[in-house]
């Protein structure tokens, strides 16, 4: 079956437009319903088996968009990046057996994967990236999570004008996916700023808004309910379909 937007990647270009209709869907209990049993359906039909299409060096766009909230500006940042990242820590903790706090240095040197995959952004465009870094998988495994772990919540950087923080998430059957990674490099460079420096989540089977930027934390949790606004993710939080699956 060839990949292709289902109809909750469709609903949330609508949720995503500027326009009255997408105000009164955004308030519209019953809408929301269908939303649901729409993610229900591409989790059910797409699942985390499927594989998204890999492309050669000559589609790669060499200036691949930037798109989403502001990159950081804030102190502790400029910090980390006028230090190259020297004391920035990947922090894992949660229901896992074993907490961790891992360097960048040790991420570079863990067992790297490549993907060139296209990240469709739910605004309706398109872009390739050739990608490497650490599988999700193999980060997990470190850690070794609890029974009672069903979700992988990623704590980011950023934060929207309000001071609200970026946040993601994923059930560990997709973090698990062979094609997750926590990206380290794009297009055969170390990521830069504007693009997630040092570390970003990259899944291709996802809208882009699942590949959350800037990544500081990973919490294994049972539930995300309690979690800031308690939807899964910045823009789940704001209507957005939690699955978004491509």
């Amino acid at each position: 079956m060839k990949r292709r937007l289902f109809l909750a990647s469709t609903i949330s270009s609508a949720l995503a437009a500027c326009s009255p209709i997408a105000t009164k869907l955004n308030d519209n209990t019953g809408f929301h319903s269908l939303l649901s049993s729409a993610e229900r359906l591409n989790h059910a039909v797409i699942g985390t088996h499927g594989l998204a299409r890999e492309y050669g060096d000559a589609d790669v766009d060499r200036e691949f968009r930037v798109n989403g909230l502001a990159t950081p500006d804030d102190a502790t940042y400029h910090e980390l990046v006028a230090t190259h990242f020297a004391s920035y820590r990947l922090i894992v903790d949660g229901a896992v057996e074993h907490k961790a706090s891992i360097p960048l240095g040790q991420l570079q040197l863990m067992h790297r994967v490549a993907q060139t995959t296209r990240h469709d952004c739910v605004e309706g465009w398109s872009a390739i990236g050739k990608w490497s870094g650490v599988r999700l998988s193999d980060v997990l495994d470190l850690v070794r999570p609890r029974p009672e772990a069903k979700y992988v919540v990623f704590h980011c950087l950023d934060r929207d004008d309000q001071g609200t923080p970026y946040y993601e998430s994923l059930d560990v059957q997709q973090a698990r996916h062979p094609q997750a990674l926590l990206a380290l490099t794009l297009n055969d460079a170390a990521l830069d700023p504007d693009h997630g420096a040092p570390v970003r989540l990259r899944v291709p089977t996802q809208l882009g808004y699942k590949s959350a930027k800037w990544v500081a934390r990973l919490e294994l949790v049972s539930d995300f309910s309690g979690i800031n606004g308690g939807a899964g993710g910045y823009w789940e939080d704001q209507g957005y379909e939690w699955y978004a699956g491509i």
